[in-house]
């Protein structure tokens, strides 16, 4: 079966971590020059270090993470950063945290 993703100009209601178990990411939209998702860490969870081709977008809606890239950058609710392409990263979640990732692609 294949996911579903939004068509341009369809409306997408995203979860709450508190809507109840999430899988880690749920797809909402490819193309070939953008990708977005929603992501749901649990408190203490991590992403491994990786890097993507394009320009990752992190827009925390709920809860708190840190993004090691090599710095350290802490994220709470309503918090954005980019990262430039390529560069490696990691993720953990302080707490229970849901964000919109948005790599764009040049």
């Amino acid at each position: 079966m294949a996911l579903h993703h939004a068509a341009p100009g369809e409306k997408v209601q995203l979860a709450s971590v508190r809507d109840g178990p999430h899988p880690r990411s749920v797809a909402l939209v490819k193309t070939d020059g953008l990708e977005a998702a929603q992501l749901f860490l649990r408190s203490g969870e991590r992403i491994a270090d990786h890097a993507v081709a394009g320009f990752a977008i992190l827009h925390c809606l709920e809860g708190s993470l840190v993004v090691e890239a090599p710095d350290q950058i802490q994220l709470g609710a309503g918090d954005w950063v980019y990262l430039e392409r390529g560069r490696p990263h990691s993720l953990r979640a302080i707490e229970d945290s849901s964000l919109l990732l948005t790599i764009l692609f040049q």
